[in-house]
């Protein structure tokens, strides 16, 4: 549930009505947004939940229609209004798209009302694009939009698990620089992890920087408690902390410990599959056509010759041909001077 006391409260309309001028729009859009309070309520969980696989099949595809419709330069609310219609009415999206237009026409970013329906999106998602949405941020929104449409996939697809979502989301923070602890702070909260994923995120967030990454994923691994057994000849050998890893998971973890964790990653989605987090385009190096840069030259040129002309320093004798004094000067029929 959203907090009380927040403008679309009942009783605290008069936030909303600074925002509109005109009193009608100011009714009809109290309506939509009670209206579309009282289908959420009665449509969505308390608390966000792992959905159904249409869901998720869904969310990728408003993502990509979203991400491929901004590169058109069409407006986000027309995007929305035109992607509500097209995804499945069976699922909760539409109605979730509707609520998320009404917060963009009103405060121009969808990641309040996304902030608002925390029982359909991810904190994970909400903090993605509101790094996206910041006004400052080098976090480009298409690359955001990218990342959930990724995450998406995965999510509805039949290798989905709690170390590939993880490694995936770590990875997607840490490629883009989006800062560790709001984003740790977001991945305990996903509904995929349990209690033992959350409680080791929330010790992640305070030991890392000071404890090699690749250390700690191997720490957790079965393949550590694996080679415990074996030195220590006690196969009965039970760690005190919960395992979240496999064996390949710790055994690529071991392998890359003190070198780059990029290079764990890829070994990662080389073995096991893992989703590629995408990267940010280079943007193109735009050459000039040769032709265009010959008349930019001829402009300047003629451009400095004005300013010379206009102060007075204008010389003329700089245009002159010089004659090779090698040369004898050739002399012909014609009358008059010699060339």
């Amino acid at each position: 549930m959203r907090s009380q006391g927040g403008p679309w409260e009942r009783g605290n309309h008069q936030n909303i009505l600074l925002l509109c001028e005109c009193p009608v729009h100011f009714a009809i859009l109290i309506f939509i947004q009670d209206q579309l309070q009282q289908a959420t309520i009665r449509t969505f969980p308390l608390a966000s939940t792992f959905h159904e696989r249409d869901e998720y099949v869904e969310q990728a595809y408003f993502f990509r229609a979203y991400r491929e419709r901004l590169d058109e330069n069409l407006p986000a609310q027309e995007i929305l209004a035109s992607v509500s219609q097209e995804i499945l009415s069976t699922t909760r999206l539409p109605m979730a798209l509707e609520f998320l237009n009404s917060e963009l026409m009103l405060h121009g970013k969808i990641t309040g009302g996304m902030n608002q329906l925390s029982h359909y999106f991810t904190p994970f998602q909400c903090f993605v694009l509101s790094k996206a949405e910041q006004d400052r941020a080098r976090f480009d929104m298409r690359t955001g939009l990218k990342i959930l449409e990724k995450e998406a996939d995965f999510l509805a697809s039949e290798t989905v698990s709690p170390q590939g979502l993880f490694i995936y989301q770590f990875e997607s923070i840490s490629r883009n620089g989006l800062g560790y602890q709001d984003g740790l702070k977001s991945m305990a909260q996903d509904p995929m992890f349990n209690k033992d994923w959350a409680d080791w995120i929330a010790k992640i967030r305070q030991s890392l920087g000071a404890i090699e990454f690749s250390e700690m994923l191997y720490a957790r691994s079965e393949f550590r408690v694996k080679e415990v057994r074996q030195r220590t000849d006690n196969p009965d050998y039970q760690p005190s902390y919960p395992v979240l890893f496999g064996v390949q998971e710790g055994r690529i973890a071991k392998a890359n410990q003190g070198k780059d964790p990029l290079y764990m990653y890829a070994a990662l989605q080389r073995h096991l599959g893992y989703p590629k987090v995408p990267r940010p385009k280079k943007p193109r190096s735009e050459q000039i056509d040769p032709v265009i840069e010959q008349r930019f030259q001829q402009l300047e040129t003629r451009f400095k010759i004005l300013e010379a002309e206009t102060s007075g320093k204008f010389d003329l004798s700089q245009f002159y041909a010089k004659p090779d004094k090698d040369s004898p000067p050739h002399f012909s029929e014609e009358p008059g001077l010699p060339d």
